[in-house]
């Protein structure tokens, strides 16, 4: 396994870049890297090895690293020395200036407003809300029926975060809320990268006519939540109340459109990332009946027929590496973007201020110099924690790192291994045969076509 070289030390030298593929006339790499990027970024780490550089439209140059070492660099050792504004092309278009999308002290100022949302305490407080709800989908649930997995996990954690961070019931308009957000964000809106989107036509059947449809079905949504909550006055403890009732220094209160940008965030990314990992997570133990006897086996032991808890959680471990080894194979946020705001030197190459840095999970998660070559076997034993498989720092990281690690992590943890427990004790899900499951990375890492699967007795 090749060992990164990360320096902090800046000189007066001639700026070099990493070896990459030569441009194509005009569209550089953009067609190939829009039409499969995941083939596109893996055949570049197994070319090039730690670090490679990609010219797409417009003479655009973007660095891909693909070592843990320098995922630390960028991530924790000089947060502040990499913004992540200008690649958040797509989020910043969706969310606007929410905390996934700003930078700085504006980013510190906003994350402290609402940790405390995110305290322990208030998150295992959340449990209960988690497994009503998903008791609640399975009532509808009949053994010997076809659902569209993907879909039902979407319009399932949709429920949860608008009811626990907002106290807002979307039980009749998750299903809506979900195609929109799919509309949204299945856009590709960097036009440098996708090829394709070089015409924007507002159509009912063209992806951009779908995603200004979906966006303005968000937008009414979130302002109706705003709008009535400020009308009642009421301050319930949750995220919605922590942004009405804040102030700046100057006893300022955020407006609509601020309120709405962090809104819009939490109801994205705290909905987008578990269900992707729990659609994955079914998919894979459809294909691995033998862990998934395994699972079943702890489950049933731990739990009988009781619905699960946040006490049981220590006392399921095999869930946990479940769960954790689907995110590795599958990490539902696949690739992380940062700008340098100054010059620097990583893996032997010195880049200039403005440089995008590229680094994926995908790639990372996926690397055999790293994970041994059963890297692509579904495995959840490499997370045991009595034994777990030696692999280095930020060679897997699912939730990003440093100060900008996912806020909602916790969450999205104790989310993910409770519905999974609960949907397992209930149902075996058999993926459809013959079913196309095509891993599509847009923003996040969903598949392609849904995931068609049969309701099955446990």
């Amino acid at each position: 396994m090749t060992t990164a070289t990360v320096s902090t030390q800046t000189t007066n030298q001639a700026y070099t870049f990493p070896p990459g593929p030569a441009p194509k006339p005009i569209l550089g790499s953009s067609f190939d890297f829009s039409v499969d990027p995941l083939s596109f970024v893996t055949r570049l780490q197994r070319q090039y090895g730690n670090a490679a550089t990609v010219s797409f439209m417009g003479g655009f140059k973007m660095v891909l690293l693909f070592t843990p070492a320098a995922v630390r660099y960028v991530l924790v050792e000089h947060p502040r020395d990499f913004t992540s504004r200008e690649f958040n092309f797509t989020l910043t278009r969706l969310l606007g200036d929410g905390l996934l999308t700003i930078d700085g002290e504006l980013h510190r100022q906003q994350r402290r407003l609402v940790q405390p949302a995110f305290h322990k305490k208030r998150i295992e407080s959340y449990a209960a809300t988690m497994t009503e709800h998903t008791l609640d989908m399975l009532s509808g649930w009949r053994a010997g029926e076809t659902r569209d997995i993907a879909a039902e996990m979407q319009a399932l954690t949709l429920r949860i975060v608008a009811k626990t961070l907002f106290d807002v019931d979307l039980k009749h308009d998750s299903d809506q809320l979900g195609r929109a957000f799919t509309d949204v964000i299945t856009f590709p809106g960097d036009r440098r990268l996708a090829w394709q989107n070089l015409l924007r036509i507002n159509l009912p059947f063209t992806p951009f006519g779908r995603y200004l449809r979906g966006k303005s079905k968000l937008d009414a949504t979130i302002y109706r939540i705003i709008e009535e909550r400020r009308k009642s006055g009421e301050d319930k403890g949750d995220v919605l109340s922590m942004l009405l009732h804040s102030q700046d220094e100057d006893n300022t209160m955020m407006t609509d459109q601020q309120v709405r940008d962090e809104t819009m965030t939490f109801f994205a990314a705290g909905h987008e990332t578990t269900a992707n990992a729990l659609a994955w997570t079914f998919y894979l133990l459809s294909q691995n009946p033998a862990k998934d006897a395994l699972l079943r086996e702890e489950i049933a032991r731990v739990l009988g027929d009781r619905p699960p808890t946040v006490e049981d959680l220590p006392n399921l471990p095999y869930t946990d590496m479940v769960i954790k080894e689907s995110m590795r194979l599958y990490p539902p946020a696949w690739a992380i973007g940062r700008m340098a705001s100054r010059d620097f030197d990583i893996e032997g190459y010195h880049l200039p201020k403005g440089q995008v840095v590229f680094m994926s999970q995908w790639v990372m998660h996926r690397n055999p110099e790293i994970w041994g070559s059963d890297v692509l076997e579904f495995k959840p034993e490499r997370f045991d924690p009595q034994h777990p498989q030696d692999v280095p720092q930020f060679a897997y990281f699912p939730f990003g790192g440093g100060p900008r690690m996912c806020i909602g992590m916790p969450f999205a943890q104790m989310e993910a291994r409770l519905l999974l427990a609960t949907i397992t004790q209930h149902v075996r899900l058999r993926l459809v045969p013959g079913f196309p499951v095509v891993p599509q990375p847009m923003v996040t890492l969903r598949p392609q076509h849904g995931l068609q699967m049969t309701v099955e007795q446990p």
